[in-house]
């Protein structure tokens, strides 16, 4: 089994999946993963109602369940960009002359340049219990706080 870290960082990228669905947030600007506790930050116009929340973390469960593949490679950066566009970016500078890039991609779900291991599948993430959605409007930045419930 793998470690609470590993889990709860890959949980982040199948949080992110459900927000990108739930509310169309795209770019994450910080992350945060202690133990069993994560926290997402994604730039957002607003915060989300109680049931944009509780489909979120619906989403987020689903995927769970459904034991999708996690897949980690490298590839040339440029040939990375010609396959998943900016998606693969978030709002972290990438060190500089980075010509390869580390990818982890859960499959019509999450795809983003990541340095951090991950789980085999999103079964071993395990149940996900989001917590409070905290908005900064001056920031236009949405933090989504969840836990492994498991």
């Amino acid at each position: 089994m793998a470690s609470e870290e590993i889990r709860t960082h890959s949980g982040l990228h199948v949080v992110k999946g459900a927000a990108e669905r739930v509310l169309g947030a795209k770019k994450t600007a910080a992350v945060y993963v202690s133990g069993r506790h994560g926290r997402l930050t994604v730039q957002y116009e607003r915060k989300p109602t109680d049931e944009e929340m509780a489909r979120i973390e619906r989403a987020a469960n689903e995927k769970v369940e459904e034991g999708a593949e996690v897949l980690e490679f490298e590839m040339e950066k440029e040939e990375a960009e010609g396959h998943f566009g900016d998606a693969i970016y978030d709002l972290f500078p990438l060190p500089p002359g980075s010509t390869r890039l580390r990818i982890v991609r859960i499959p019509d779900w999450n795809v983003n340049c990541c340095n951090e291991r991950h789980v085999e599948n999103t079964l071993q993430v395990g149940k996900l219990k989001l917590g409070r959605a905290r908005f900064r409007n001056s920031k236009r930045e949405l933090e989504i706080e969840f836990d492994l419930a498991d």
